[in-house]
């Protein structure tokens, strides 16, 4: 046996066990389905009963056992939760067996439903979800009242300067293995480490940290829900309006379509009492994000293509994400950006 078979199989002891306790029930009567997750370190799986099928529960396993109190994803879950946000319920927490248990909201990913609507249920949807961001950015205040970690964390110049560091390793490095010289290296580089610095220099609210289609989720009752935000930090007020309207796509979104919905955000923000933005300024800062968030999202599908070995998942995405960032570069106001403009323009 492979050592990543018997790793899935510990796991599954691991899940299986705690299941029977939960439940009250034998082992072997536990119905369990292992669930892929996106790029995590956790696993997750769906358990049952073969008495009560029907009620499930989503388990979410760590690698190792861990102190309920100083966990994130229990932190923000409380935080988003006390905000008026859609996140899973919690129904019980294991920490020495390394597991939090949820409700199940089920398979449909606001990326998988939108596929499947008409154009008006996908806009309502979407529009529901622009407006989460704004909800999100209006717990800013509780996320420092209430003591989150959400409050302690930030893209800082540090974070943001890693991300796109991440970017440089695996998409010149681990995706395409170019050979660059040191003057060239140093000069993307730099470029890089400039798009960070402007952007921690930015006011910063309450951000997801990861806000795309395959992190909402359409529930049973086909209501919108909020998963894998245990990573919410202060960040720049355009961090996650990014990823819902340009990531994953297999063509750049249409420019018009995303103006549409950054006036619909900025609605949603004066809706809940945030205070005006500049729209000049916003629309600057949009673009700025979309170059750093894409570039941060062009390396995690070089890592899980080249690395990984889930091309299938991630490859189709890398082009067209790159296309989306030199799209950017060429907005009004924009830096030069010279050494990275070159590189990427010239594949």
């Amino acid at each position: 046996m492979s050592a990543s078979s018997m790793a899935i199989d510990l796991s599954e002891k691991r899940v299986r066990n705690y299941a029977a306790k939960y439940f009250g029930a034998e082992p072997e009567t536990i119905l369990l389905e292992a669930l892929t997750p996106d790029a995590s370190t956790r696993k997750y799986y769906r358990i049952s009963t073969g008495d009560k099928p029907a009620e499930t529960l989503i388990v979410s396993l760590y690698p190792t056992p861990f102190n309920p109190q100083s966990s994130t994803y229990l932190d923000v879950t409380h935080l988003f939760a006390e905000a008026g946000l859609p996140v899973p319920k919690v129904v019980d927490v294991a920490g020495t067996e390394g597991i939090i248990t949820q409700e199940d909201l089920g398979d449909e990913s606001l990326a998988k439903w939108m596929g499947q609507a008409d154009a008006a249920q996908s806009n309502a949807m979407l529009n529901k979800a622009i407006e989460f961001i704004a909800q999100i950015q209006a717990a800013s205040d509780l996320a420092f009242s209430s003591g989150s970690v959400a409050s302690t964390l930030a893209f800082d110049e540090d974070k943001l300067g890693w991300e796109l560091n991440y970017f440089f390793d695996h998409f010149f490095g681990s995706y395409r293995h170019d050979n660059l010289s040191e003057d060239e290296s140093a000069a993307i580089k730099a470029d890089l480490q400039s798009i960070a610095a402007e952007l921690a220099a930015r006011p910063r609210v309450l951000t997801h940290r990861d806000y795309h289609a395959m992190n909402l989720m359409v529930d049973h009752n086909g209501e919108l829900r909020i998963i894998d935000h245990q990573d919410a930090r202060m960040g720049p007020v355009t961090y996650d309006l990014v990823p819902i309207l340009v990531e994953r796509r297999l063509v750049p979104a249409d420019e018009s379509w995303v103006e549409a919905q950054q006036n619909y955000f900025l609605q949603a923000r004066e809706n809940l009492g945030l205070p005006r933005l500049d729209l000049e300024d916003f629309r600057y800062e949009f673009h700025l994000m979309t170059v750093q968030r894409q570039l941060k999202a062009v390396g995690t599908f070089s890592y899980q293509t080249g690395v990984m070995g889930r091309g299938e998942y991630y490859e189709k995405y890398i082009k067209s994400s790159v296309a989306t960032v030199l799209r950017a570069m060429d907005k009004p106001g924009m830096k030069e950006y010279f050494a990275l403009r070159k590189k990427l323009e010239s594949l």
